[in-house]
């Protein structure tokens, strides 16, 4: 048991360690993804996809009646629709695999938020049980989850300021320290202050990967940058070999808004705690509602 209890104590100090070694903004008792970074918003992304896509189409257009006959030839046609054949199929498997890609990540998020919030009430049961000396400690845990979705809350409104949690940080240090200074007397509570010791050090990993993940775009902008490019070109050439009426127009518009959509949905699933498609803080308050009972 002696051994099992001082095993906890050194994960959650590896825990805790890695956590402040952090050089942006650090959690435990916060979350502040990306706090501090400015970072361009998938909607500006997204109409920025837009404008490239559908400029491509116009200017395939316009550079139509000025491109001498040979250029338009049959043969010119073939081998133009081979190519951007090739270049539909790479920007199409991209752009699922991107979709893909980002919904996982979008769900792991979700889950890991998630279990945050069940190992809160899971550790305030704990020490609940352990007695009425952890009475400080379970203040302090409330406050903490406060914090967090204080944190939560400003960071999902646009052009949100970065924060000071160093209070914060500090506040989940402490109560990491107060469990740590329980003198438990029975088997019983020897084996509850291990398992809490253990969950807080899990809740700061879990916490600590979250801010980590979040803390800027997983998708490189050189890769945005080549794919706009497929994109655009691939329209250009559908406005330059397309007769140009109003049908085709309106054709082009809808595609163009299709697939400058799907990257706005990739950028937004991304970032899960900002922008319009965001994890519901909802686990995390019906936590804190749980709390003391």
């Amino acid at each position: 048991m002696e051994a099992e209890i001082a095993g906890a104590r050194r994960h959650g100090q590896d825990c805790l360690a890695r956590s402040s070694s952090l050089s942006r903004p650090k959690i435990l008792g916060g979350i502040c993804p990306g706090l501090g970074r400015r970072v361009v918003s998938a909607m500006t992304v997204g109409w920025i996809a837009f404008a490239c896509v559908f400029g491509g189409s116009v200017v395939g257009v316009f550079v139509r009646p000025v491109l001498p006959g040979h250029h338009l030839s049959d043969e010119s046609k073939d081998v133009v629709r081979l190519g951007m054949g090739l270049v539909a199929t790479m920007a199409a498997l991209v752009l699922g695999l991107l979709i893909a890609s980002a919904k996982s990540s979008y769900d792991t998020s979700r889950s890991g938020f998630n279990q945050v919030s069940v190992d809160f009430i899971l550790l305030d049961r704990t020490l609940a049980h352990y007695g009425s000396e952890t009475r400080d400690a379970r203040d302090l845990l409330r406050r903490t989850i406060v914090s967090v979705l204080d944190q939560i809350e400003h960071f999902s409104n646009p052009g949100s300021a970065p924060l000071d949690v160093a209070a914060t940080t500090a506040g989940g240090g402490a109560l990491y320290e107060k469990i740590q200074e329980l003198s438990p007397k029975t088997d019983a509570q020897r084996w509850l202050h291990s398992w809490a010791l253990q969950t807080t050090a899990d809740l700061a990993q879990t916490l600590w990967l979250l801010v980590e993940e979040q803390s800027g775009s997983s998708i490189p902008m050189p890769f945005l940058v080549v794919l706009e490019f497929w994109l655009t070109v691939l329209f250009a050439s559908f406005g330059l070999f397309g007769p140009s009426n109003m049908t085709v127009m309106a054709t082009l518009l809808i595609c163009s808004i299709s697939v400058s959509s799907a990257i706005f949905l990739i950028l937004e699933l991304d970032r899960p705690f900002k922008g319009i498609i965001q994890i519901s803080s909802a686990p995390l308050q019906n936590a804190l509602a749980h709390l003391g009972q």
